[in-house]
């Protein structure tokens, strides 16, 4: 039987619970580094790897800065996570590494939805709905 290239149910299961200790561990401040301390940062998803022994972040940091410079930094303090992320996923045989890359899904969006409000588009959808009505 073929694998499929969908996440397990599993794999679902253990990601959002990944991602809502990894949002608590950000949101009570506990990785000491200058870049991070006072930057909001939004978990949006937390993908796991088909052993569950990585563990990808997908994360947002909110607010004016450098999202590059904080991504590198959750990425060196990765291990120290990894151990304040434990408690709250004791059931895993195997703790996952944890590795952060930049959610770029909004800035996607936000680039979708200036092209469908554009005056090209807009003068498309509008032949269109006109030979519709015909």
């Amino acid at each position: 039987m073929p694998r499929s290239s969908s996440p397990s149910q599993r794999q679902l299961r253990v990601g959002e619970q990944a991602r809502h200790a990894l949002a608590e561990v950000l949101q009570r401040g506990e990785v000491r580094d200058p870049v991070v301390e006072g930057v909001v940062i939004s978990v949006s998803e937390v993908r796991m790897s088909p052993d569950l022994k990585i563990a990808t972040a997908f994360v947002s940091p909110l607010g004016p800065g450098d999202k590059e410079a904080v991504v590198a930094a959750l990425n060196r303090n990765a291990r120290f996570i990894r151990g304040r992320v434990s408690p709250a996923m004791r059931q895993m045989k195997y703790m996952p590494e944890f590795r952060f890359r930049l959610d770029t899904s909004f800035e996607n969006f936000e680039k979708i939805d200036r092209l469908l409000k554009s005056p090209e588009v807009a003068r498309d959808l509008d032949r269109k709905d006109d030979e519709d009505e015909r």
